[in-house]
């Protein structure tokens, strides 16, 4: 598979996490877990080659290229 096409699936989880602003809470809502989401969205970040969250505080947010991936 081709890692530079984006799969549905972490798009709806990034969506999610955007929404709750936590991998927790967006696990959850989900029905996944929280470390199958993280990785998700990390392998999406990888294959993107950006960092579309910060997850420098105690919420997470979606940093510019973030926002402008979802636009």
């Amino acid at each position: 598979m081709d890692r530079n096409i984006m799969c549905p699936r972490s798009l709806r989880y990034l969506l999610a996490v955007a929404e709750y602003h936590s991998f927790t809470r967006a696990a959850e809502a989900l029905y996944v877990s929280q470390p199958t989401l993280s990785q998700q969205i990390k392998q999406l970040e990888e294959s993107l080659d950006v960092q579309l969250l910060d997850r420098s505080g105690r919420s997470v947010s979606l940093t510019d290229a973030g926002k402008v991936y979802l636009v």
